[in-house]
């Protein structure tokens, strides 16, 4: 007759659950948390390093002046501003991701501003081609600037426009000259 618990002989101990071979196996904790971190612990962070206000300046004269140091030059600009090799080495990679940042913001600052010149410009063609009826032969060779001159929501679908004439009219008139191109 076998029962789920069992008394074992040899020990004199009694076991509520069924004996296996893997219950017998010690039980291994489970680490918690990065692998690292039931090493000793890392020593204590560095401070910030401070530099001079000359340092900086001849830090940034020499930076706007040449972006990428050789070891040799780097190695001489240490020892002029009396710094470590490696503190010159960060500085300079520091600088240079500075400045990929606010070139990239000045260029995409230029990119909006142009886009909003041009919003404006195609806006100020429309609303002269529609007030003055007049096709500007500039903007005929742009697509873009073209279609919205040619833009007439309220005009109907039968009804002839000067800038849409239905095809069997022919217009002998050429267009007006403009004196001042808008786009």
């Amino acid at each position: 007759m076998k029962n789920s618990t069992r008394y074992d002989d040899k020990a004199d101990l009694f076991f509520p659950f069924p004996l296996s071979t893997a219950a017998l196996t010690p039980v291994v904790p489970r680490r918690i948390g990065h692998p690292y971190q039931n090493r000793t612990p890392p020593k204590r962070k560095k401070p910030r390093t401070s530099f001079t206000r000359v340092q900086i300046c001849e830090l940034e004269k020499r930076f706007h002046k040449q972006k990428y140091l050789a070891s040799a030059e780097r190695a001489a600009l240490a020892k002029q501003l009396k710094m470590t090799d490696a503190q010159v080495k960060t500085w300079f990679q520091n600088r240079r991701t500075k400045w990929r940042r606010q070139t990239a913001e000045e260029r995409e600052a230029e990119r909006q501003a142009a886009n909003r010149l041009m919003m404006s410009l195609q806006a100020e063609v429309v609303s002269k081609s529609l007030f003055e009826n007049s096709r500007d032969p500039i903007c005929i060779s742009n697509a873009s600037l073209h279609a919205l001159q040619n833009l007439q929501p309220w005009a109907g679908e039968g009804q002839p426009s000067p800038h849409h004439p239905s095809p069997d009219r022919t217009y002998l008139v050429a267009p007006p000259q403009i004196t001042s191109p808008i786009c």
